[in-house]
């Protein structure tokens, strides 16, 4: 029987709810993972324990002997290292990262949101690191879960199947065979492109949130003497139900068309959101309308109580920047998202534009089709 030490080495970085989950599971099923976070807050507890509670469709209690906030610590002698973080964090792991990455190792962004695995290897190369590692994403998180207090995490779901690509498509084969005793549910993917641009939550969350920013905030608490107050006169609404009115939907169909746009100028076949719900959920409908409402799934998911959600500081500047940069520079017109980034940057009083993925600061300005499928397809 196959020891422990002779399995893929992991270590998850990231101690959200998504980190906590993989970890714990990782440990479960008997692989050797270490834990990193940026900050001491939430791995204290799973420290002291020296490993993570874990409940739900997973249970036990799983044993990480290595949970730190040492990076260089953290990484050394690990085959594979799982970012599962926001992806406002991305360019922060590859920069504390690259000074220790070592030949051979394998990193995957769970998920990559919209062009991940370029955002980490620009800023890679921007750190002076020469290793010669593998850059992978997947399409979505493989858990639903949440973290609990003490070190605890419960994991509600595990997806049957995430497609995942890795820059150079041919080296995803490689990828998959690596992490396949851990994860059979990964799949090949055909290209990081076509992973980032399936990013469905591009359509959804930002258009929905700042469509219905005054019943948000409407239905959060206001402050008096400096104390947060409930406004009790009104109940939070279901973000997919309440907040997607016909003409809300109209928007999302739009935003989706343009999506599939920008896809297929680089060659590619994107899912459209509708299908994606069919495949998905079993939703059926003739438009996004009918189906957002028919889907059970969203019946009793609740909106978030405030404008500072990731809805927005995460899915604007990492989902619909880089759709519209890449549009624009591929000659693909994409208002609706540009106005969606717009109304974004007036909301919040920053400039999304500036802080989101570019083909500027991704280091592909200028690259024409072929070019692009080069640089992160390797054809």
């Amino acid at each position: 029987m196959e020891t422990k030490m002779k399995k893929t080495k992991f270590c998850v970085l990231g101690a959200g709810n998504g980190g906590l989950a993989m970890a714990g599971h990782l440990s479960l099923m008997g692989f050797s993972v270490n834990l990193f976070n940026r900050s001491n807050k939430r791995i204290i507890f799973a420290g002291l324990k020296k490993g993570i509670t874990v409940k739900g469709v997973v249970e036990g209690f799983a044993e990480v002997p290595l949970i730190t906030t040492d990076i260089k610590e953290a990484i050394k002698g690990v085959d594979v290292l799982m970012v599962v973080a926001p992806a406002n964090a991305h360019s922060f792991f590859a920069g504390i990262c690259a000074p220790y990455l070592k030949e051979g190792q394998i990193v995957i962004l769970n998920p990559g949101r919209t062009f991940g695995a370029l955002e980490f290897k620009q800023v890679l190369k921007e750190k002076g690191c020469t290793a010669d590692i593998i850059i992978a994403e997947t399409e979505t998180l493989l858990y639903a879960a949440r973290a609990g207090k003490l070190g605890s995490v419960k994991i509600f779901g595990i997806k049957k199947e995430v497609p995942l690509a890795s820059l150079d498509a041919h080296l995803i084969p490689k990828v998959i065979e690596t992490i396949k005793e851990a994860f059979p549910q990964f799949v090949p993917g055909d290209n990081v492109f076509k992973t980032s641009l399936n990013n469905i939550a591009t359509v959804f969350h930002p258009a929905i949130t700042l469509l219905n920013s005054g019943w948000i905030e409407n239905t959060s608490s206001f402050s008096l003497l400096g104390l947060p107050v409930p406004k009790l006169t009104m109940s939070h609404f279901r973000f997919y139900v309440d907040g997607c009115s016909p003409a809300v939907a109209e928007v999302l169909e739009k935003i989706d068309r343009e999506r599939i746009s920008v896809g297929a100028a680089l060659g590619l076949k994107i899912i459209s959101a509708k299908d994606w719900l069919h495949f998905s959920y079993g939703a059926k409908g003739s438009n996004l309308y009918e189906m957002i409402h028919f889907n059970h799934a969203y019946q009793k998911i609740i909106a978030p109580n405030s404008l500072n959600t990731r809805y927005i500081t995460e899915d604007v500047p990492f989902s619909l920047v880089p759709i519209a940069s890449m549009g624009g520079m591929l000659g693909i017109p994409t208002p609706t998202v540009k106005s969606l980034v717009d109304i974004a940057c007036a909301m919040h009083n920053r400039d999304y534009w500036k802080e989101g993925r570019t083909v500027e600061n991704l280091g592909i300005k200028g690259m024409n089709v072929k070019e692009l499928r080069k640089f992160a397809i390797g054809e």
